[in-house]
């Protein structure tokens, strides 16, 4: 039966990866492997011969002499503590885009914009690869890139200029979500999975994504894409901001940023935080919404529309729930492989088999090896379910080097290939990007920036 099981994820895996193939949203495989899985899960409860006990990380003692009603009772227990924890994961990240898209419904991005007033290529490379960098760490790489594409698509005019600007913002987006517990869905997973915590998260990382980042756009600025001024449409008449876009774009950043601290103060679970930040920006939306449409506006069908429907309402309405349902099934099926002890004893044979690389003065079992090559497997398939892997592989305590390590190559290593981030595959889509343009022009690039940040954080485990 656990053959059968790791069949069905293996091949679960491979559909969605091969998402862009088959033309199959990758939710659907996603949710199929982890429904099968826990279906097959329960019905060969009587033959498995261990049982991995998450909350105390340890296989349960005596396992197969327990009795049939035992084992479903453990099951379920078992599935409803992972329900649990992936709940917390998917609220959170609920909270945080419908901020994102509460900002955006007050036009709030736009006033990033009105900060660009240079048409020197190199200077708006690293403005842009800087702004990607700071927004990835507050509303995470994914948002980050949606909204500095956005941004990029009304100042440079040319497509084949843009696609080389999306490229360097791909790098810059996954290196700035490395560092930050809310800036990547994977290093989000390890902070309220308590592997990681905000203070340490900074003190490994920032330095290692700085030059994840720098290097590769310093590199940059000799291509010959980067050299001369963008072409701009004279003609053209920017969109203003708002009254409100710059108040509302500094207080959803800034209840965001407020959720680490709350979570230091009151020692509750992230997604605590993000709701009471929620409310925050959702009761000032609401009031800013009755004065930007007022009762007596003659644009009766747009202020009919936001009338009845709020900025709470329709924010809500563009959520993301294709993403947030891929994170549920993932994450549950990868959840069925670590009930059985399978992850367990992958972890076990990868400590004795793999050789120890520049690990022995970190006083750690797993070598560095293995985390790189974590790292260049996220590139080709998600991160999401790696990491996952990895919290049920490994058993360090919270702030050991490894899971910072794992955090950062996890999160920078998606960008050697356009479909190995979140960042990269949305890009991807609104620039229409080749894979195999992006595998010729970036990639070195980001391979480059994930190498200089490994060795940087290798210089910086011996620092702290």
């Amino acid at each position: 039966m656990e053959s059968a099981i790791i069949l069905v994820f293996v091949m679960g895996y491979l559909a969605i990866t091969l998402e862009h193939n088959l033309k199959l949203d990758k939710l659907i495989p996603a949710l199929a492997m982890m429904a099968i899985c826990w279906a097959l899960v329960a019905l060969g409860v009587d033959d498995f011969s261990n049982w991995f006990n998450s909350a105390k990380h340890a296989l349960v003692e005596n396992f197969p002499a327990l009795g049939h009603e035992d084992k479903m009772h453990l099951m379920e227990e078992t599935l409803l503590h992972h329900l649990g924890k992936t709940a917390e994961i998917l609220v959170f990240l609920l909270g945080a885009m419908t901020i994102v898209e509460i900002i955006d419904y007050f036009d709030g991005f736009a006033t990033i914009k009105s900060y660009v007033k240079t048409k020197s290529k190199k200077k708006i490379l690293w403005l842009f690869s800087i702004l990607a960098f700071i927004l990835s760490a507050i509303i995470d790489n994914l948002t980050a890139t949606i909204v500095l594409i956005s941004i990029l698509q009304k100042i440079v005019k040319r497509r084949e200029d843009r696609i080389w600007f999306a490229g360097l913002i791909i790098i810059a987006a996954n290196a700035g979500g490395a560092w930050s517990p809310i800036g990547d869905v994977t290093t989000t997973m390890l902070w309220i999975g308590k592997k990681v915590s905000t203070p340490m998260l900074f003190m490994y990382l920032f330095i290692p994504s700085v030059l994840c980042m720098v290097v590769p756009s310093f590199i940059a600025t000799f291509l010959p894409a980067f050299k001369g001024e963008i072409e701009t449409d004279d003609n053209a008449e920017d969109k203003k901001p708002g009254p409100h876009s710059a108040t509302m774009l500094y207080l959803g950043l800034g209840a965001i940023v407020f959720v680490p601290f709350f979570k230091t103060f009151t020692h509750l679970p992230p997604y605590v935080g993000m709701m009471l930040s929620l409310a925050v920006v959702a009761t000032f939306a609401e009031i800013y919404s009755r004065s930007k449409f007022s009762m007596t506006s003659i644009d009766s069908a747009e202020s009919d529309a936001h009338s009845q429907h709020g900025p709470v309402h329709s924010s809500l309405s563009k959520i993301e729930m294709p993403s947030i349902l891929f994170f549920l099934g993932i994450l549950m099926a990868v959840a069925a492989l670590e009930s059985l002890g399978i992850l367990f004893g992958f972890a076990q044979n990868l400590k004795e088999t793999v050789p120890l690389i520049g690990t022995e003065q970190a006083g750690t079992g797993v070598s560095d090896l293995v985390v790189m090559l974590l790292g260049v497997g996220s590139a080709v398939i998600d991160n999401v379910p790696l990491v996952a892997a990895s919290l049920g592989m490994f058993s360090e305590p919270i702030d050991d080097q490894l899971w910072h390590f794992i955090a950062f190559a996890a999160g920078t290593g998606g960008s050697m290939l356009i479909i190995g981030s979140a960042a990269g595959v949305v890009a991807m889509g609104m620039e229409k990007i080749d894979f195999f343009w992006y595998l010729k022009k970036i990639s070195w690039l980001a391979l480059i920036g994930f190498i200089v940040g490994c060795v940087a954080f290798m210089g910086m485990r011996t620092i702290i």
